[in-house]
This record gives C-alpha cells, structure tokens and sequence, in this order.
C-alpha cells in the first residue's frame, strides 16, 4: 500500500514539475447543523475546518470534523492529493476516524486488519454545466461485500451548479454501484440526492459570509435531511 501511495504521489507530482505560478493556500472553517455526506448521518452540529495549499494544479489539503454538541458524533481528519488540469481531476484521499479497526483509535497505526484509516482514489471531469466523479476505496478499513470479502467500496456522482435569484445551487445525485457495509447497500443504490443554495452575507465592504442551506435524500435508507451552514474565511 505504501508503494502505491508513494508511485501516485510520484506520478502527481511530475504532472507540477514544470509550473511556475505562485502558491496558493486556502484556510477555512465551516460550522454546520448537522454531517451528512454522501447521504449518511455522521453526526449533529460541527465544525469542519479545513487548511490546503496548492500549486499550479496539485494540491494537497487537510479536513476535519468535530462535533460541537455530542461528543460521540464522527472525528474524523483526512489528507487530500489531488491534481487538476482543464476540467480532468485526479486523487487520493487519506480518511481517519476515531471508530474503526483500532479500538485505541489511534493516527499513526496502518495495520491493514487494524486500521481505522481509509485510503479512497477518485477520477473525475468538470464539463462547465456539469461534474461527474468516481471514488473507489482500495486500502484501509474498507467494507465488505456480500461474501464478506473487500468491497473496494465506490460511490459515483454528478453535480450540477446553477444560479437562481442571485443564490448559488447546486444540484447533486450520487450512487453506490454495488453492496458494501460501508453504504449499507446490497447492491446498485442510489444514496444521496441533494439541493444546496449558497448566499455570500456582507459584513463589511471587504468580508462577507457564505450561508448555505441544504437538503438531502438518502432513497436507499429512506432518510432525508435539512441541513444549514456558514463558512468563515479570512
């Protein structure tokens, strides 16, 4: 698995190795009523704070989550690879939570059969109107299948941006092509259907609030969700 990762980051980087544009850093925070990703509840209120920095392309970003009221909600910090060029992106997602395999639920244990870290590779295209995106986890604390043997858990959605009324949405439909614990699914099933407005908040004549609302569908739990958020960046 090491070897993997380290060939994907090699490969990543050599796409970079000839840029000359400045780097970039992102620092942010978003405070939301509840985590829902993917169509699973992870959780109540939280704050997800999230730290990048990117050049020409590859990036590499870190993100968590911690919940603000109960604290048995989800932990969770995840490192990002990732490269874009035009509208083609590439990536590898390091996921930890503080629930899996290691009861200590402890960082720096990879232990393929003791790990609570999950390691995702996602492809995707940005076509303007539209973005579609495949993920596939392939090492770590993945699910099972129906024989109780590695999923290589996957999740595929597409995500359609539009403006109405001065508000920014998003349109988002994702599924999980086949069964896996990890989605609780026994086969193809479509797991999360969302709408989400965005409106940026003035302040001041230099800062603004992005608020969001969002609503999401789960048709394979039969659960739905309303979530709303803001974001708070320097």
């Amino acid at each position: 698995m090491k070897k993997i990762l380290f060939f994907a980051m090699s490969v990543l980087s050599g796409f970079a190795a000839q840029a000359q544009d400045t780097v970039e850093t992102t620092v942010k925070g978003d405070i939301v009523s509840s985590y829902i990703w993917r169509g699973q509840d992870l959780g109540s209120a939280a704050v997800q704070p999230t730290l990048g920095v990117g050049y020409k392309g590859l990036s590499l970003t870190a993100w968590g989550s911690y919940g603000l009221v109960n604290t048995a909600d989800t932990k969770e910090f995840d490192l990002t690879l990732a490269y874009t060029t035009g509208g083609f992106n590439i990536g590898i997602t390091d996921y930890w939570f503080d629930a899996g395999l290691d009861p200590d639920a402890r960082y720096f244990k990879y232990d393929a059969h003791g790990t609570n870290h999950v390691f995702e590779a996602n492809i995707g295209y940005d076509f303007g109107f539209a973005s579609l995106q495949w993920f596939t986890n392939f090492a770590g604390n993945d699910g099972t299948n129906k024989d109780d043997k590695r999923a290589y858990s996957s999740y595929m959605e597409v995500v359609v941006p539009f403006k109405l009324a001065t508000v920014d949405w998003t349109a988002t439909a994702g599924a999980v092509p086949w069964a896996t614990t990890s989605y609780g699914t026994t086969g193809f099933a479509v797991t999360n259907v969302s709408l989400k407005a965005t409106k940026d908040i003035k302040v001041t004549d230099t800062f603004s609030i992005p608020v969001f609302g969002q609503v999401i569908g789960n048709p394979c739990s039969q659960k739905a969700y309303l979530v709303f958020g803001f974001t708070l960046q320097p």
